[in-house]
């Protein structure tokens, strides 16, 4: 099989692919190029350069296309259009978890920078004058931070912060039992509390405006390593402005530059009491062999063993969705044909197979079948009674 890593891959993810018997490619194609080749691959590997859209999906499928699956390295799959990969049965899965660790990090340095307003020292060094009192700070150590969003990243966060002697406290619809935070059950509450608020939420709605601003302390800083479109910025440089809060540190913003080394104007440039940086939240060399291996290992999985974990297009398993699942198990012989039988007379019997495993037990196959109707003896005697079969459990 074929993969097309448009955006680039580590080496060690592409030593990885190579392994697992995979024909790995990592020359970008622009998108003309991209679209009449897209179809003689079995999956595309991206970051957020390459634009996933409709048409690519079309082109990677039409006329025996061989493109099964789409994998994102990191989280942000906005590049990718998920309802047409669904409808087109294509697979799309991400790596969610090389870019963690980085990410929380750097949210701390961010804390870090804005409060003890380390960059602005440094700048005031860098140009030949010595300032000391000009820059006096506020320690983490003791106070408390807002958390808005507690997934992977979130609770990351906290834990850093747990152990600098900080107070947490968290908001998120869906609450995780082992973040090491104090939930609270309103933004207005954790914004009041806060001295330090940090998002870490998905989406393109903004989470901070200016009634989000009213409701923090005069001495409390934002911290935005999430989505630019989490903070309105109108907002955000009325508050600074007005000293309505105390500071900013951001990673992102509402409009960045499409490519590296072009332009960025944003008038809250103009403010002495903001910390910004070109969005690095999972700029270390750590993160990217992390999420490359992670992405490799979940492309592998989908192609090699079927597997859907990671994925961010597909339903629900039967289970969440409440239906019934039962399960029958069989013993056979390690021979061409088998399955074919098996799923042959369970759609004569009216059996709708889920899904199946299978692994091999000495010099047999242990097959266990998911189905959607419980089977009775008749359905069992009859798998009993095909050649090759030699024990059949319902």
């Amino acid at each position: 099989m074929r993969i097309l890593a448009n955006d680039g891959i580590v080496e060690e993810a592409r030593k990885y692919l190579k392994q697992q018997g995979f024909t790995v490619e990592t020359e970008k194609r622009d998108e003309d190029d991209l679209l009449s080749e897209i179809g003689s691959f079995d999956a595309l590997l991206v970051r957020s350069a390459t634009k996933v859209t409709r048409a690519l999906l079309e082109a990677g499928v039409r006329d025996g296309g061989k493109l099964k699956i789409v994998g994102r390295g990191g989280v942000g799959t906005d590049n990718i259009d998920l309802e047409a990969a669904k409808e087109l049965g294509v697979i799309v899965k991400f790596a969610p978890n090389g870019n963690t660790n980085a990410t929380a990090e750097h949210a701390l340095g961010l804390m870090f920078a804005i409060a003890r307003r380390v960059p602005f020292a440094h700048s005031a060094l860098m140009s030949g004058t010595w300032h000391k009192k000009r820059f006096k700070g506020v320690e983490l150590f003791g106070k408390t931070l807002g958390i808005i969003g507690c997934g992977r990243i979130g609770q990351a966060l906290a834990a850093k912060a747990s152990a600098l002697g900080m107070k947490v406290l968290g908001y998120d619809l869906r609450r995780s039992i082992d973040a090491p935070l104090t939930y609270v059950d309103t933004i207005p509450e954790l914004l009041g509390k806060s001295d330090f608020v940090s998002l870490h939420c998905g989406g393109d709605d903004p989470v901070i405006t200016e009634a989000e601003f009213a409701q923090m302390k005069d001495t409390a800083f934002l911290i935005n390593a999430s989505r630019g479109k989490n903070v309105s910025e109108d907002a955000l440089y009325h508050a600074l402005k007005t000293g309505r809060i105390a500071g900013a540190a951001l990673d992102c913003y509402e409009t960045e530059p499409k490519r590296e080394g072009l332009p960025f104007a944003n008038r809250l440039q103009e403010l002495d009491n903001i910390v910004m940086s070109a969005h690095l939240g999972a700029s270390t060399s750590n993160a990217t062999i992390r999420t490359g291996l992670e992405i490799a290992e979940v492309v592998t999985g989908y192609l090699k063993r079927g597997e859907y974990g990671n994925s961010v297009n597909v339903g629900e398993t039967v289970e969440e969705e409440g239906a019934d699942v039962y399960t029958i198990f069989i013993t056979h012989e390690d021979k061409p044909g088998m399955f074919g039988k098996f799923g042959t007379l369970m759609g004569e019997m009216g059996v709708n197979i889920r899904e199946n495993n299978s692994r091999k037990l000495g010099g047999q196959v242990q097959t266990v079948y998911m189905v959607h109707s419980r089977p009775d003896e008749t359905v069992r005697k009859a798998l009993s009674s095909i050649q090759g079969v030699n024990r059949v459990t319902i």
